[in-house]
């Protein structure tokens, strides 16, 4: 039952699960699988969270197509899950075991008519920054999220819904698939238990002043690097520095970009090391004589990824330097110099790179929107352990971690729902 605009204005489930990236998808499927009710709320237009923006990811290095393509697989036929997208928490009273949610349900202007088509976006005007892609180029006004969407279906970015311009997508859908006119929603939730699954930002590289993002073109981020990769990315997958699209040869990653500071992030990712060395295997799949220097405070690698840190530091090509970066400043032709100390020697070092990338941090969504009822959160914005409130945290609402500990976390967390749900 994938029910993305219910017509009742009340609906009830054992569960709802708040967020559609990779841990609300998995608590959702685990819940639903055993024969409980359950919601699963998603504020933007799609499911699939930060892991559908991947090129590859951990441990199979495998596409986010494959893991999110078997959740959606799981939830398609499913009759006890439902799916509403564009929707977020307004309110949330009761207790465990009996809570009332209000949900505000905004309006995708493209009703459930939409095949997917892209008539309207051949005739569409108006182009807006594609957040999907970190605004590395653009998209129509009315658009598909990101080709693994799903509901596949177009939706229209509110700024533009009441520009005259708009009339000409309405006229060449040939399924009267869009309603300019759609008005939001309010509906409520009767559910025994409430997982809040709503994942991460990166830490904004731009308050780094030191390292230069947003000032110098050649310095990106790890989750722009990710994009840049991804054949369904703005270069379809072809590595280049944004300032001429040139191919790099020589990269600089920067670890703990914001991070183990207490004037950005104080605490440690645990994930960036490895994203760093797995990015860099991007690069010497496409570039095998590009070489890549890898600037870092300490390098963790926990448990069996060990192997994968000792076959780089046997690669002749991949330069490790203990120290962090200092300061990032641009060189000739787009170049961009990394000075850092090597904590190592005490040597002061100057790197020229084409391409310097970012190792910025997991910040939980849960800083900029608190999970409610008072609950309990760490010094850092994660979700507290054995609060009292009846809020189960899933995934990277509880601490930073990769996909397959995020689905693992998941996977207690629909335990945990089940056991609250039962109490009414």
């Amino acid at each position: 039952m994938a029910l993305f605009e219910p017509a009742e204005d009340q609906i009830t489930a054992d569960t709802i699960v708040v967020g559609g990236g990779i841990a609300g998808m998995t608590t959702a499927i685990e819940t639903a699988e055993i024969g409980k009710d359950v919601i699963l709320i998603e504020k933007t237009p799609s499911l699939g969270g930060r892991v559908a923006a991947m090129h590859q990811y951990f441990p199979k290095m495998c596409p986010p197509t494959c893991g999110i393509e078997i959740n959606y697989k799981r939830i398609r036929p499913n009759p006890h899950i439902r799916v509403l997208t564009l929707t977020e928490i307004e309110s949330v009273s009761g207790e465990p075991g009996a809570f009332e949610v209000t949900l505000k349900l905004s309006p995708r202007f493209v009703n459930e008519k939409c095949t997917a088509c892209g008539d309207c976006e051949k005739v569409c005007e108006i182009e807006r920054d594609n957040d999907f892609n970190y605004d590395l180029d653009k998209t129509k006004a009315i658009y598909l999220p990101h080709l693994m969407a799903y509901p596949m279906r177009h939706v229209i970015d509110p700024a533009y819904v009441g520009d005259e311009r708009m009339k000409k997508c309405v006229d060449a859908c040939q399924y009267g698939a869009i309603e300019l006119d759609m008005q939001p929603r309010t509906i409520t939730a009767k559910v025994g238990a409430i997982v809040w699954a709503t994942g991460w930002r990166p830490y904004d590289a731009a308050k780094i002043d030191n390292l230069g993002f947003g000032q110098i073109k050649n310095v990106i981020t790890n989750v722009i690097m990710e994009r840049l990769s991804a054949v369904t990315g703005p270069t379809q997958g072809k590595i280049l520095r944004p300032s001429d699209q040139k191919e790099p040869t020589r990269i600089g990653f920067v670890q703990c970009a914001g991070s183990r500071d207490e004037n950005h992030l104080p605490y440690c990712s645990t994930i960036c090391c490895m994203a760093s060395m797995k990015q860099a295997t991007y690069i010497r799949e496409q570039y095998p004589d590009a070489e890549i220097y890898l600037f870092y405070i300490d390098v963790r690698t926990p448990g069996r990824w060990e192997d994968y840190y000792v076959t780089k530091q046997n690669d002749e090509k991949f330069h490790f330097y203990r120290g962090k970066v200092a300061k990032i400043t641009e060189g000739t032709d787009g170049n961009v110099i990394l000075e850092a100390e090597n904590t190592l020697t005490g040597q002061i070092t100057k790197t020229e790179v084409d391409l310097a990338i970012l190792a910025t941090g997991m910040v939980p969504n849960n800083v900029e929107a608190p999970p409610p009822l008072e609950t309990v959160l760490d010094d850092f914005g994660f979700i507290a352990p054995d609060g009292d409130k009846g809020i189960v945290g899933a995934g990277v609402a509880n601490r930073p971690l990769d996909v397959s500990a995020s689905i693992q976390d998941a996977t207690g967390a629909a335990l945990r729902a089940i056991n609250i749900a039962g109490r009414r």
